[in-house]
């Protein structure tokens, strides 16, 4: 959809979501910077689904960064993607107020954020398997053309059976090209910034592989390599050694351990060059830990 299109979307009103008429909000799921996610019931469609609504004045703002760019909006984003990793995408469009909406499949799951705080055991042992279908994920993202930019154990999603982990959240994404990889653009989560994005140097899709990495270590040892923080203050120290994941986990199987900090290194040039490298770094790996 050009410019001229989405203008006139946004203004004639027509074909916009009653949202009070399709759905019946059965509660608030997430409630996020930008958006509020519900669970509800689609009228329209007899199913029990995930309805986002996007902060109309936050989104324009986080839009505005990108003057003359015709950046996607998020919903054409998600709405690209078919992959049992990814959270599927229904529709998406503008409410009647005006407001962006996704509707989006409902997992029934706790989020990987959840596990990682109460140290759920849950995933001992399964930890490889995870972190495989997740770099799948990413995968298939970077390969579509995108930077996901806020990779995190909150964008990370359980199915009801709790084994398929499924990647949520493009409001943050951009194509990974040209203008959109220029320095002065801030944004993800402080925990899982890569030095480039802070110091606002020009980024591209190694950013994810950044906070890939941080996710991953997290997972394998309950613990951020650096110290935590809900400020960019936090992320100033990512340009440094992270504390070695051995350290954290001595039973760390060597090759996983030198998978992750691959994914770490400080300068761009020096990290994981891809997902399908990383893949490929723990390629015939079955278990976390040695022996």
């Amino acid at each position: 959809m050009g410019v001229t299109d989405r203008l006139k979307a946004l203004f004639s009103g027509r074909g916009r979501l009653n949202v009070k008429s399709r759905f019946e909000l059965l509660r608030e799921a997430i409630s996020g910077t930008m958006s509020k996610v519900y669970m509800a019931r689609d009228r329209e469609h007899d199913r029990i689904v995930a309805l986002k609504i996007l902060d109309s004045e936050k989104t324009a703002f986080f839009e505005s960064r990108f003057p003359g760019l015709n950046k996607p909006r998020e919903g054409e984003i998600a709405m690209r993607f078919d992959h049992p990793n990814i959270v599927k995408t229904f529709e998406h469009g503008l409410t009647t107020d005006g407001a962006q909406y996704l509707v989006m499949e409902y997992l029934g799951g706790s989020g990987m954020n959840s596990l990682l705080f109460a140290r759920d055991r849950s995933i001992e042992g399964r930890r490889v398997d995870l972190i495989r279908q997740i770099a799948q994920a990413l995968q298939a993202v970077h390969e579509a053309g995108f930077i996901h930019r806020d990779i995190c154990p909150r964008n990370l999603l359980f199915d009801e059976s709790g084994r398929i982990p499924k990647l949520t959240d493009f409001g943050l994404s951009v194509p990974a090209k040209g203008p959109f990889l220029q320095p002065g653009n801030r944004t993800g989560t402080p925990n899982y910034m890569a030095p480039e994005v802070v110091r606002r140097r020009t980024t591209d899709q190694r950013v994810d592989i950044f906070a890939f990495g941080v996710t991953i270590y997290e997972m394998c040892s309950w613990e951020l390599p650096w110290m935590s923080g809900d400020t960019g203050l936090a992320a100033m120290t990512h340009d440094t050694p992270p504390t070695p994941i051995t350290a954290r986990r001595p039973q760390i199987h060597p090759q996983l351990a030198a998978a992750i900090h691959a994914c770490l290194a400080p300068d761009p040039r020096n990290r994981c060059p891809s997902m399908a490298d990383f893949l490929k770094r723990i390629e015939g790996l079955d278990h976390e830990d040695a022996g």
